[in-house]
């Protein structure tokens, strides 16, 4: 058996292991069951992965999100590791080639989702597996107590009765004791080896920051602070518009979200990945499986929905161990916004029958008809036809989703149907004047036959791999046909992929699952408190808030987070709070001005500054106008 440390150099590159690292591979290697809590950036697949490659046969992944599945498949592959990823659109014979390679070729690893472990098939195959090691990725996924809970997670007990002897690695990086308990108990964990590295991250700075410019402080922050940045947004809109308010001003940035094309996504990431642009600007789901170690700051432009969730999220930065910040930017308007997207945007269990009754009709699926079927979902013209609100009715897809009544998947498309309106004697006179468009024209007429009686959908990815030009080129010339009237094109966008997992049962779908449902919001429900909770608490250091919040325990202030640094500057008439009060009323002597063009000019926190205005107010000694900005 090769020993792990050569198995990380070999394969990763690095001399030696990460804190726990060693202990947890090597619990696995003597067949160990074994629970691993790491903190984000501590290096969890590592630790099945060694102990995987150090044994003979196969190791079986259980992940729940395709991107991270692809991200570590793709990760493996590129070091030389065989690795196989059992997503979703694989036709039957696809599936038996690839299932065959795992029991008779030399596959090191198999990753699924949950949902695949009851399919038939896939059960009957793994009995035939030489299989090593089951590892449970998210493994707080299978606890009704955790966030993200997934019923399909449950179906993981099928993997340990087929493979009784086989021990089985649970990890994941955010569990209360309450989900540490119940996942024990879910995965049958017998004389479970656990290990826990502290949840605290010595290195990263909390921060709070009351602000009345987000986009002010983002630009303060960047200057201040010009390494590698993440700044999170709840929507697509928003990650477009901060990223163009940062083009303006000068700084390098993309954005990331749902919406983009697969091209566009790898070609924006790859950008932030080499360091060619400070800033991604992205929707909360980007960052999973990625591992860029010196991300500087992690910024918040909204209130998070879990504590969960943040301190993921907040763990992407300063995995190199340098100082790094993560910041929650919040102004008067967000508790009210979160607990309106949150609290009262959870869909009951009446609107969830409502919305899949309507998603059905949407895709006309017949009664007890549907299953299996995958479909394009224009989101937003879905919302529109049945007057939904969007924000309740994605959170109504994502439990449909979460509850294997279907898989949804962000997906961008754009589906193509169009005709020939002219005759082939002036469509021939048209491409004589037009020869650039003559190559793209003939290859759709001769690829489509029929394009002149009805329309036919056109495949411009078939067609740019036909032509070896770019997509964007063939759309071009698409385009310009329908301009000059030579087609009558029909375009219509789609932003998502749903796949059917039941069939069409109307409210008998969703009866089995409402007590769940049920049960979901209500946890949700006290999330969301536990987050105003701590965004409200300026009194107890960030870190031991978030330490306490999962279950540890600490008597010592970080020192770094906003708590702990206000503290440090709090007694009246400091000579900081002097400095401040002096500066503020030299600018003041120049012009009158609002409190974000005073925050713009002074070098202070924003915080310090307010508070300062404020006190100012109070004594009298300056004093607010009619248009809101402030003189002596």
């Amino acid at each position: 058996m090769t020993k792990p440390l050569a198995l990380l150099e070999k394969y990763w590159g690095h001399t030696s292991f990460r804190p726990l690292q060693e202990d947890i591979i090597n619990a696995v290697i003597q067949q160990k069951d074994t629970l691993a809590l790491l903190p984000t950036g501590g290096g969890k697949s590592v630790c099945f992965q060694i102990p995987a490659l150090a044994m003979d046969g196969i190791c079986i992944v259980i992940s729940p999100l395709v991107a991270l599945i692809q991200d570590q498949v793709a990760n493996l592959k590129t070091n030389g590791i065989k690795a196989i990823a059992l997503t979703g659109g694989l036709k039957s014979n696809e599936l038996g080639a690839l299932l065959d390679n795992c029991v008779y070729g030399d596959y090191k690893f198999l990753y699924l989702s949950p949902e695949r472990l009851q399919q038939e098939i896939i059960k009957e195959r793994i009995k035939q597996m030489n299989v090593n090691l089951i590892a449970v990725d998210e493994a707080h996924c299978i606890s009704q107590w955790g966030n993200d809970f997934r019923p399909a997670y449950k179906n993981i007990n099928t993997l340990r009765e087929l493979l009784p002897e086989v021990p089985c690695i649970a990890l994941t990086a955010t569990a209360t004791p309450t989900v540490v308990k119940d996942i024990e108990e879910s995965l049958h964990l017998k004389d479970v080896a656990k290990f826990q590295q502290s949840f605290t991250r010595e290195n990263l700075a909390y921060t709070v920051l009351e602000t009345e410019n987000k986009l002010l402080t983002i630009e303060k922050t960047l200057r201040k602070y010009p390494q590698s940045c993440i700044v999170y947004t709840r929507n697509r809109k928003s990650t477009v518009s901060i990223h163009e308010s940062l083009s303006r001003k000068g700084f390098t940035s993309v954005f990331f979200h749902g919406g983009l094309s697969s091209e566009d996504k790898k070609k924006h990431l790859q950008k932030w990945l080499n360091g060619k642009v400070q800033t991604i600007v992205a929707t909360n789901a980007f960052g999973m499986g990625i591992d860029k170690p010196d991300v500087k700051n992690v910024i918040h432009v909204q209130l998070p929905d879990s504590l969960e969730n943040y301190y993921q999220e907040a763990g992407r930065a300063g995995r190199n161990g340098e100082y790094a910040n993560a910041i929650i930017l919040t102004d008067a308007n967000d508790i009210e916004i979160l607990k309106k997207q949150f609290i009262h945007n959870l869909p009951s269990v009446d609107f969830l029958k409502l919305v899949f009754r309507k998603l059905c009709s949407f895709f006309q699926i017949a009664y007890g008809e549907g299953f299996d079927t995958k479909h394009a979902l224009a989101f937003y013209e879905f919302c529109k036809a049945y007057q939904f609100p969007t924000q309740k009715t994605y959170t109504a897809l994502q439990l449909l989703d979460r509850h294997s009544v279907i898989q949804l998947s962000q997906n961008f498309h754009r589906k193509t149907t169009l005709k020939f309106v002219v005759d082939q004697f002036n469509l021939l006179n048209y491409l004589d004047n037009h020869p650039h468009l003559s190559l793209i024209t003939q290859a759709i007429l001769r690829t489509y036959g029929g394009v002149f009686e009805q329309k036919i959908h056109i495949n411009t990815t078939f067609l740019s791999q036909k032509l070896g030009l770019p997509k964007s080129k063939i759309n071009e010339t698409i385009q310009q046909l329908a301009k000059d009237e030579i087609i009558d094109l029909d375009e219509i966008q789609t932003d998502a992929e749903v796949t059917f997992l039941v069939a069409r049962e109307d409210d008998k779908t969703i009866h089995p699952i409402a007590k769940e449902v049920r049960q979901q919001n209500e946890l949700k429900k006290k999330r969301v408190e536990a987050v105003l909770a701590y965004v409200k608490n300026t009194e107890t250091c960030k870190n031991t808030q978030l330490l306490s919040y999962f279950g540890e325990e600490t008597k010592t202030p970080c020192g770094i987070c906003s708590v702990c640094k206000t503290k440090k500057t709090a007694t009246p008439d400091t000579e900081l709070q002097l400095l401040i009060r002096d500066d503020i009323l030299k600018v003041l002597q120049a012009n009158a001005m609002t409190s974000t063009e005073i925050c713009a000019i002074l070098p202070y926190r924003e915080n310090l500054i307010i508070s300062i205005i404020q006190l100012l107010l109070e004594a009298e000694k300056i004093k607010l106008t009619e248009t809101n900005t402030y003189t002596i």
